[in-house]
C-alpha cells in the first residue's frame, strides 16, 4: 500500500489529476470494445459523446505515485467547460478543473471540506497556455504561463488519512453525477490540451471513441461545421419582445460555405424557412413557405429580421440590398407559432418527427452567429452533432 506524508495529502488528488492530461491521440484496441490511447500527441476536447461522459480515462494504484507536480498547455476559444478530473474513494473525494467564463474554475471535494474557487486570467483568447499544478503544504496553487493564478487552501478537522487504494482519471467529462458540483458549468469544452508532463503514470487510457479526432494546427473564432452534423434548438428559449420582433444574424465568408445554415420549422408543419448556400451556383437561397430569395454569395453579414406580418433580410448593413416579404397569418397559420414551439436547426435541414433528424448538413464556418443580438452558444443546443462550437480551421 502506498502511505503519503500529511502535508502531501490534501493536494495530492488535484496533482494526481494532472497525468491524464499528456497522453495523445494514437489508439489501439484492448479486446474490451475500447481503445487504449497513448502519450505523446495533442488531445482535441470537443469530440462527440455523451454530454457530460469524459474523452478518456483510466484507474491506476495510488501505490504507483511517486511525483506531486504536473503541466501541460491548454488551448480554447470557448468560455465554458470541463478540462480534467481525478477522484478517488470511488468518487466520494474528488476534483475538478475547467473553464466559467474563461477563467480556471477548480472545485475540490474531499471529506468534510468542499471548496470552489475561480480566478486567474482568462484563458479563452485561441492561444496556448501552459499550465502547472503543485502541493505546496496545505495549499494547491495553479500556475499559468509562470505566474499563480489560483491558489486554493485546504484545512479539515478531520484526522488526516493515509491514501490507498484507486485513483481514477478522466479527461473532458466527470465521473460522478454532476448535481455534486457546487458551481454548475456547461461540460462540452472545443478545445486542445498537449505537452502534458504528468507525475510519472506510463499506463495507457481507454477511451469509447472509434477514433479521436485530431487538432487543428491553427484556429481562429467561429463555428465550424464538417458536413456531418447540426445543432438543434427550441426556438422556446429565445426571448421575444412584446413586437413579437426576431432577429437573427450571421457572419461569415458565405463563398466559402455549402448546406444548410439554418432551419426552422413549427411543430405539425411543413419546413417553414430555410437558408442555404450553394457552392456550385454560387447563390445563398432563403426560403420562406412558397417565397424565394436569392442573394450571390459574396456577401459577408446577412440580417433576417422576422416580424408578425413581415419578413426582411439585409445584406452587408446595405440598406439598398434590403428586401421585406410579406406574411399573413391566415396564409401560414403556423407562423406564430414558430417562435413559441418550434424547433431551429444551425448546419442542417430539420426532418419530420421530434427525433430531428437531419439533412443537407453544412461545410463551412460561422464567424459569428446572433439571434436578439446575443451571441448563440451551440453547445447549449438540445442536439449538437459534429460541430465546432467555437473555433474554426484556419
Amino acid at each position: 500500500m502506498a502511505m503519503f506524508p500529511k502535508e502531501m495529502a490534501g493536494g495530492l488528488l488535484l496533482t494526481l489529476s494532472l497525468a491524464l492530461l499528456a497522453w495523445g491521440a494514437e489508439g489501439q484496441g484492448n479486446g474490451r470494445d475500447k481503445k487504449q490511447v497513448s502519450g505523446g500527441a495533442t488531445v482535441y476536447l470537443g469530440q462527440d459523446r455523451d454530454f457530460w461522459t469524459p474523452l478518456i480515462h483510466t484507474t491506476v494504484n495510488l501505490s504507483d505515485i511517486h511525483s506531486i507536480k504536473s503541466s501541460f498547455q491548454l488551448r480554447t476559444f470557448d468560455p465554458e467547460g470541463a478540462v480534467f478530473y481525478g477522484d478517488t474513494k470511488n468518487g466520494l473525494d474528488w476534483f475538478v478543473l475547467s473553464l466559467k467564463d474563461g477563467i480556471p474554475l477548480m472545485q475540490i471535494s474531499k471529506g468534510d471540506v468542499h471548496v470552489s474557487v475561480s480566478g486567474g486570467p482568462k484563458l479563452n483568447d485561441g492561444k496556448w497556455h501552459t499550465l502547472e499544478v503543485s502541493n505546496q503544504g496545505k495549499f494547491v496553487v495553479l500556475e499559468v504561463d509562470g505566474s499563480n493564478g489560483l491558489v486554493v487552501g485546504m484545512q479539515s478537522e478531520q484526522t488526516e488519512e493515509v491514501l490507498t487504494g484507486k485513483l481514477r482519471l478522466a479527461l473532458g467529462g466527470i465521473l460522478i453525477d454532476k448535481d455534486a458540483m457546487i458551481v454548475q458549468f456547461e461540460p462540452h469544452l472545443d478545445g486542445c490540451v498537449r505537452e502534458g508532463h504528468w507525475l510519472n503514470l506510463s499506463v495507457p487510457w481507454d477511451t469509447e471513441a472509434e477514433e479521436l479526432w485530431p487538432c487543428y494546427q491553427n484556429v481562429r473564432p467561429g463555428s465550424f461545421f464538417p458536413g456531418t452534423g447540426f445543432a438543434v434548438f427550441n426556438t422556446s428559449v429565445f426571448p421575444i419582445e412584446a413586437d413579437r420582433v426576431v432577429k437573427a444574424e450571421f457572419w461569415g465568408d458565405f463563398s466559402k460555405m455549402d448546406g444548410t445554415i439554418l432551419s426552422i420549422r413549427a411543430p405539425g408543419q411543413e419546413l417553414m424557412f430555410a437558408l442555404v448556400a450553394n457552392n456550385t451556383t454560387k447563390e445563398v437561397t432563403l426560403t420562406f413557405g412558397d417565397l424565394k430569395i436569392s442573394m450571390k454569395d459574396t456577401l459577408k453579414k446577412l440580417a433576417i429580421t422576422f416580424q408578425t406580418d413581415s419578413l426582411r433580410v439585409l445584406q452587408d448593413e446595405d440598406e439598398s440590398k434590403a428586401v421585406s416579404l410579406s406574411v399573413g397569418s391566415e396564409s401560414r397559420p403556423g407562423y406564430l407559432n414558430l417562435w413559441r414551439e418550434g424547433r431551429l436547426a444551425v448546419g442542417g435541414l430539420l426532418g419530420d418527427g421530434e427525433d430531428n433528424v437531419g439533412s443537407q448538413f453544412l461545410t463551412g464556418c460561422l464567424e459569428k452567429l446572433q439571434v436578439q443580438e446575443k451571441d448563440l452558444d451551440l453547445d447549449l443546443a438540445v442536439k449538437h452533432m459534429s460541430v465546432s462550437s467555437h473555433s474554426c480551421p484556419a
